[in-house]
């Protein structure tokens, strides 16, 4: 097979983008006649620490999956020419449609451990196969909007761009991470894809590089304002920062000649704080008083921070690394698992990865203020005060409704945001926002527990039980 051209992996819809143990599965369900329908539920076991509350994200590539994964006739080929699949397999992957339902919080919901971020039912086979596509888009954007959304909160009132594709892990991945940021309440972008799928505002400056190419730094940017005279946010710190802008207050006379305004300047590197007071003075002083200064360079919600507290008059950020690869904490403790198979509740009790059994439901309550008072994880077919989290988004493998636009989940996540207690706003973990587990879930739990232990002392007589109920 040497030199033969490979099939290309579809990214949106591909059903062999998964791993090995998923068609293993499918195989052996199969292979076992099993097709009762099953419950899958996707939650984050626990929050990183520092983080007191995350942003659902992903769920409309999510869905937009369910509804269109397939092998294409290549891939197809591929799986008969390996050798290792039946054809029942095969065929099943060939005719594969996903007949299912699914209900999940509305992207841009606030969201807290052991709470689902969608529930899965339909054919055994079917919720196991789209597993690990889920989680790929459901965690990412989930981490990264989390991220971002402490960004927001940190640097209240200023304008906020991604900045992060070329350090993203892929070109997916940033693609991705500018979709979940904007959600959750970016100004913007600077990935070109990311406004070319999403709709999402593009913005951008210039690089060093240009300015190295020059003899200097007055040609360089006269050069810059004439090739994007409605672009010209100049980058000041490639030699001396304040020696930059006195450039910018120079030069802007001959541009204004020209019909072109400054608009702005960029700030990289050093103390950002101190660069823009100086620049600032030398702007204003300089009758440049409306263009704006963007950082950029190392950021994230910690320095915004401190920006805002120091007072510093910097009135937008570029922040790459640390949103698209959620630097501190680049991985959330999450889990898609057997909730229910044939109208029976299932629970997996390995140690320190406990979870709820049966299908479940969160009810939210709120105070007088409008704030998220606490939330109540119960079972899928109870009715508590509250409001239910989450909502019908496919029945039978048909969408409930149209998915919401993009800047709707957004405006979602930030009247979410705005609903947070004040200490979570201000990025405090503690104390923790309070979740209770419902008197009828636990009481499930234990009688689950009680079967799988009567069932298994069968087999073996003797059988230490699994202790007490714990919180999952």
């Amino acid at each position: 097979m040497t030199g033969e051209r490979k099939p290309e992996t579809d990214y949106a819809r591909s059903l062999l983008l998964t791993d090995l143990y998923q068609l293993n599965m499918v195989e052996a369900y199969l292979a076992a006649g099993m097709e009762d329908e099953a419950v899958f539920e996707f939650f984050v076991r626990k929050l990183p620490p520092d983080r007191g509350f995350l942003v659902a994200a992903g769920l409309e590539q999510a869905i937009r999956y369910l509804l269109e994964a397939q092998c294409s006739p290549a891939e197809l080929d591929w799986l008969r020419s390996c050798g290792r699949f039946t054809k029942r397999l095969i065929d099943f992957l060939a005719g594969f449609r996903f007949s299912g339902d699914v209900d999940a919080p509305p992207e841009g919901t606030i969201v807290f451990a052991d709470e689902p971020l969608i529930r899965v039912t339909a054919p055994i086979a079917e919720a196991q196969l789209v597993e690990t596509r889920l989680i790929n888009f459901l965690h990412f954007q989930t981490l990264v909007a989390s991220k971002a959304a402490r960004m927001v909160l940190a640097a209240p009132g200023k304008g906020l761009v991604d900045f992060g594709l070329r350090r993203a892990h892929s070109g997916e991945a940033g693609l991705l991470a500018a979709r979940a940021a904007y959600l959750a309440g970016f100004d913007g972008t600077a990935s070109v894809p990311a406004a070319q799928h999403f709709g999402i505002p593009i913005l951008g400056t210039m690089a060093h590089s240009f300015i190295q190419a020059h003899d200097n730094e007055e040609k360089a940017f006269r050069d810059f304002a004439a090739a994007r005279p409605d672009q010209t946010v100049f980058l000041l710190d490639t030699y001396d920062t304040e020696r930059a802008a006195e450039t910018v207050v120079a030069l802007a006379p001959d541009l204004a000649e020209d019909g072109i305004s400054v608009r702005g300047i960029r700030l990289d590197s050093g103390d950002l704080a101190e660069h823009a007071r100086k620049v600032r003075a030398i702007l204003d002083a300089g009758g440049l008083a409306e263009a704006r200064i963007v950082a950029s360079g190392g950021i994230d919600e910690t320095v915004l921070q401190q920006l805002t507290a120091d007072g510093a008059p910097i009135d937008s950020y570029g922040i790459g690394t640390s949103l698209v690869t959620s630097e501190d904490h680049p991985a959330l403790d999450c889990a898609y698992k057997l909730k229910a198979y044939a109208g029976r509740p299932r629970r997996k009790r390995s140690e320190g990865k406990a979870f709820w059994p049966g299908p479940t439901q969160v009810f939210r309550r709120y105070a007088d203020n409008g704030h998220m008072a606490g939330d109540t994880i119960a079972c899928a077919d109870e009715t508590m005060d509250g409001k239910a989290m989450l909502q019908p988004i496919l029945r039978g493998g048909r969408l409930v409704a149209p998915l919401p636009t993009l800047d709707v989940a957004s405006e979602h996540a930030r009247a979410e945001l705005d609903r947070l207690p004040e200490h979570l706003k201000r990025l405090a973990s503690e104390p923790p926002y309070h979740v209770a587990v419902c008197d009828a879930l636990r009481a499930l739990a234990r009688r689950v527990d009680d079967e799988t232990d009567c069932a298994e002392a069968e087999i073996a007589p003797g059988k230490a039980s699994a202790g007490p109920v714990g919180d999952g």
